[in-house]
């Protein structure tokens, strides 16, 4: 199912579709309204790209002015392209949010079902995956390049929350915006790692030994493979090449910015 997004030109898009309550808020940053110089301009969220410090935390206190949830109670991962997943809980509250030595070493996914905790991981043509179940009301953030889909982030997110006391029947899953099949050319190096049920799906021959790899699709299957109903997994249709909104690392050949993308619950 398609999910739907609000405020493209603004600070962040809101992730929608999904029957998530008024207290769980769900986004991805765009390129807008924030005070970086070029490359990076003008909402960076990195610190790991070369960006002015000082400029990169105040995009971000932007940021948490503009959703209400302050930087003292965010949690980042390092992102390793790696499919390692932290429990989060309060003790981590502020890990990673002002200073990247802090964040949590090796993590690429984080869950929590404590409320007044906001998971947040970075992207530029990676893709973002958000988790939401409502009968436990555990939540996820998960980042997943081709390393991390191959590897089957989607699925072991779903097998993490539900280790924790989630459940597969109500949760529900947003694959995020990142560059799309025809903008994502790969090799068979990454091909032979697919499984192949999934390679007529997801790959589309552009070549010797080339191929059109849509990243999307396949956290899809992962996540149906996994247990998610079919009609509680929604796609964002945008590419961050095409979309001016978004930083590409691809489009602009590794000299870029990041996004942040974002799910928690508020408190009550």
């Amino acid at each position: 199912m398609r999910a739907t997004a609000s405020n493209l030109k603004g600070m962040y898009m809101e992730l929608g579709g999904w029957s998530a309550p008024e207290g769980i808020i769900s986004g991805i940053t765009t390129k807008y309204n924030g005070v970086s110089k070029a490359p990076f301009d003008s909402l960076n969220m990195g610190l790991h790209v070369g960006d002015v410090p000082e400029d990169v935390v105040r995009n971000r206190e932007l940021l948490a002015d503009a959703i209400e949830f302050p930087l003292e109670r965010w949690v980042l991962g390092e992102q390793v392209h790696g499919t390692e997943i932290a429990v989060v809980t309060k003790n981590e509250a502020g890990r990673g949010s002002r200073v990247l030595a802090d964040s949590l070493p090796s993590v690429d996914g984080l869950i929590t079902n404590e409320k007044g905790m906001l998971l947040a991981a970075f992207f530029a043509d990676c893709v973002p995956l958000y988790f939401y179940d409502s009968t436990s009301e555990w939540v996820g953030m998960a980042h997943a390049g081709w390393r991390g889909t191959v590897a089957n982030m989607a699925g072991k997110m779903i097998e993490a929350l539900c280790a924790n006391g989630a459940n597969k029947n109500s949760m529900q899953a947003i694959i995020g915006p990142c560059i799309s099949k025809k903008r994502y050319e790969v090799d068979d190096y990454i091909v032979q790692q697919i499984p192949e049920e999934f390679r007529d799906k997801v790959l589309q021959p552009s070549g010797s030994d080339r191929y059109h790899l849509d990243l999307q699709e396949l956290n899809r299957l992962y996540m149906l493979q996994a247990g998610i109903q079919d009609e509680n997994i929604f796609t964002v249709a945008y590419c961050t090449y095409d979309s001016p909104e978004f930083y590409s690392h691809r489009e602009d050949q590794g000299k870029t910015g990041r996004m942040i993308g974002f799910i928690g619950m508020k408190e009550e």
